[in-house]
This record gives structure tokens, sequence and C-alpha cells, in this order.
């Protein structure tokens, strides 16, 4: 094992051939890797997905941020990227899909590849050898040449069957490409993290133990020839960032509670760090578990999960369902995502069909699925002014769900919502007073003052009950 590297500034992506290809057990495995080696990795993820972010929390003990192409614009992903690694020197960038799927078939917008481009970053391409042997070398040519812009490092097969597996595919390589072969992955179903209908189980549930993280850095260590892939890393090029916002004043100790367990666990990390540049300070806190809410809040978000595979203890914990119903019904500012608007709703009906009666903030009810309701990027403009600002606002963000409202009839839609394409959706974003809850996963990065609104109607809460 080599020695702590010296600390400039070193970072790749990791794109995939395709979806499946094994980009995350390879980001968890070098993340691992890489910290155990003495650098202090930074994770990132591509695309708007919250599941990934979280196991590269547990392997690196730092926030992964989402760089999205559509969400976010070209500043906002370099700033937030060379913000960070400021402090680390290493960037680990897990892609998404195939290194050159995004929006469109005719150009890079939203791909992997445009991100690398964005960042200056070269990519590692993965490819699942699995049944494959010298066309893999066609593969990868077709990819190295696709787009002559693009920077590679170098070339990693997954799901190898044993070492003359190996041996084949690399002399093919060696045949046709001039990139090196920096590894291949045995098949190994330890490394393989379970999965369910949104994706892979989230890192609240399924904890990576300190066995299963030591075994992905062990299987990188044996597999993967580390001292060549940093060795073609090269060296980062940081731009001088202006100096970090101050905390805006006039929100003095004001306090927001935010729902973090495993069944609410789906934040973008620039949501929170929005609020708290606004001057909100963040107490979290369980559904499932806890019966009060936090003490001194003036404000509630619950994002996202899988309310639905703890209904049962959601509902059966009444202290805490009767108290966010209470706090909706004084005013307070309440605002929900997808997993936070079922629990804001009246009640849930499970993939069995039972039915779990929820805080009641809203007169909806939300039904589970057994097929896909909805999964897309959207833009939301606010018809009216809310918790996230005023009349014509507009915020970008993602739709993934497999429940959908029902027993609606009364209930306020204050967004008119835009997809991708060109398209017409329901309106949507239900309100019942200064309670906000929408299926729609929104990126605060994506518009300047979202934070500061929220914060801002908070504190008029807070300000209101002094009275």
């Amino acid at each position: 094992m080599s020695s702590k590297a010296t600390h400039h500034k070193m970072g790749f992506l990791i794109g995939g051939t395709s979806s499946g290809s094994g980009k995350t057990t390879l980001s968890l495995g070098l993340m691992a890797a890489l910290k155990r080696r003495g650098h202090s990795v930074a994770p990132f993820k591509v695309g708007p997905d919250y599941i990934d972010p979280g196991h590269h929390r547990r392997v690196t003990g730092r926030a992964s941020r989402n760089l999205d192409g559509w969400m976010l614009s070209r500043d906002y992903c370099r700033q937030a990227f060379f913000r960070t690694m400021a402090e680390t020197d290493l960037a680990v960038v897990e892609g998404v899909m195939g290194l050159f799927d995004g929006f469109s078939g005719t150009d890079e917008a939203g791909s992997s590849a445009q991100m690398a481009k964005w960042l200056g970053l070269p990519v590692i391409l993965v490819v699942n050898a699995a049944s494959m042997a010298r066309s893999a070398a066609a593969l990868v040519t077709g990819f190295q040449h696709f787009d002559p812009e693009l920077n590679f490092l170098g070339v990693v097969f997954n799901n190898i069957g044993s070492q003359s597996h190996l041996n084949y595919l690399t002399e093919a390589l060696s045949a046709h490409s001039d990139l090196p072969c920096l590894g291949g992955i045995p098949r190994d179903e330890a490394l393989r993290i379970p999965e369910r209908h949104l994706g892979l189980v989230t890192d609240e549930e399924y904890l990576l133990s300190r066995g299963e993280t030591d075994h992905l850095a062990d299987t990188v260590e044996a597999h993967i020839n580390l001292d060549l892939l940093l060795e073609r890393a090269g060296s980062l090029c940081l731009p001088i960032e202006g100096r970090e916002e101050p905390t805006q004043s006039g929100c003095a100790e004001l306090k927001i509670g935010v729902a973090m367990d495993s069944a609410f666990c789906f934040y973008y990390p620039d949501n929170l760090e929005a609020l708290q540049k606004a001057g909100a300070t963040l107490a979290f806190f369980s559904p499932v578990e806890d019966q009060a809410l936090p003490e001194g809040i003036s404000g509630l978000y619950f994002g996202g999960g899988y309310p639905e595979l703890f209904a049962e203890k959601l509902s059966v914990n009444t202290p805490m369902r009767e108290a966010v119903k209470v706090a909706s019904e004084s005013g307070m500012p309440i605002y929900g995502e997808c997993g936070g608007l079922m629990y804001l709703s009246e009640a849930i009906t499970d993939f069995d069909g039972k039915r779990w009666a929820m805080s009641g903030c809203l007169s909806l009810e939300t039904e589970m699925q057994e097929k896909r309701c909805a999964l897309g990027y959207r833009e939301i403009t606010l018809k009216e002014a809310s918790l996230l600002g005023p009349s014509g606002t507009t915020v970008r963000g993602h739709e993934f769900h497999y429940s959908k409202p029902v027993n609606h009839p009364a209930l306020d839609k204050i967004y008119r919502v835009t997809p991708r394409t060109d398209r017409t959706l329901p309106d949507e974003g239900y309100v019942n007073g200064n309670t906000l809850g929408s299926y729609v996963h929104l990126h605060f990065g994506s518009s300047a003052g979202v934070g500061e609104a929220f914060v801002a109607r908070c504190n008029a809460y807070k300000e209101s009950t002094k009275r």
C-alpha cells in the first residue's frame, strides 16, 4: 500500500457505458480505498439521485453534493464543486446513466460527459464485461472517440469471471486503444447493495458495516492499479473563489425542525445549507421515533424518503402526528416534499392495501401503486406567493414516486408544473394555510432566494407568536 499522497488537488469522474455498469460499486470502493490511503475524499453525484450520495457520505464521512446540468447552472455546479474542493484533496464524481446519456439524443446536455468537461475532470470508463471479450475493445474505442474534447483516464472492467478473462479483455483493449486498463472487478455478490422500488436501499436503513467498507477498499486495492490511476488523474486548477456569503441577520435564534430518519432522508445538502445561510439553525428529529417536535422551532421541513415502508410506525406515533397537526393549524410554516407530502396528508395506503392515518395537515390521501406514477425533471412556477417566494418564482427539481394523491377535492394548488420536454402536467403544490406539500423534490440552488423566503416566513411566524 502506498503512503499518503502529497496534497495537491486531484479528481476524476466515473462514467459507465450504461446504467448498471458498476459505477456505484467502483465509486464506493475507490472512495473507501483512497480515504484509507490518507486522502480527504470529496464525493459528488451527477444527477438528482439521493440514495447514492447517502452511501457516499457513509464511506467518506463527507456530504456528497449533486451536480446536475438541468436543475443547476454551469456556474452553480462549478462553484459548488470548487468550494468543496478547497477543503479536500481528491474528488470522486459518480456519473449518471451512460456517460453520454442526457436530455437529448442530439447533444450532451445533462450528461456525465458534459459535467466532466464543465469541471475539467478526466473520466474513468466502467464497462460491464460479463459475457464479453474482444467486443469490449470496440465498445471502449467507440466511447473514446465519440467526443474528442473529453479526457479519459482509463478503463475498468466490471463483473470479471476470471484472471484469464481480464487478460483477454486487456489484450483486446491494448491492440485497439491507447487507454490503459486500470483493472477488473470480479463478480462478487458481497459488493451488492440491496434494492427496492426507488432504487438502492438508503444508507439510513442499510448501513455499510466496517467489514463491508473494508471489503470494498480491499477489492479496489487488489484489483485496481491505484498508483497508475492517481498518476494519470493529474492536478485540478482551482479558481479563486469569493468569500462565503455571511449568515443573514435579522433571524436571531430562528430554529427549523428537519425530519431525518429512515422514513425521511432525501435532502440535497445545498437545501439545508441555504436555510442555514439565511440564518436558521436546523433541529433534526425523527417522526418515527420521537414523541414531540424539537423545542423552540418556527418551521418544519419534511424531505422525501420511504414513509410507505414505515407507515405503521408513523401512524401509531400519535403524539408526533398530533404535534405536527397543531403546528400546522397554528400557522407554522411547514414544507413537505414527496414522502413529506405523504406524511402531511390524511393517510397513506400501503402496497398491501392497508390504510394508515398520517398528520392530516393537508386534506388529501396518498395511495401506493404497483407501477411508477411519475419520473422526470420538473420546473415549477409559483402562481401565488408562498413559503418559497413571491408569485412568479421558478424553481427546478425532480419527481420520482410510486404513490398518487387521492381524495383531494378542496385543496388549492399553487404550482404550475412544466416538465423538461414539451408536455403539460397538472398543477401541483398543495396548500393549506402555511403548509405546502408537493411530489416535486426542489433544488434550492436552482433559484436564488428560495431558502431566504422560507426562513423569512418562519421568522414572521416566530414574531407573530410573541404578540
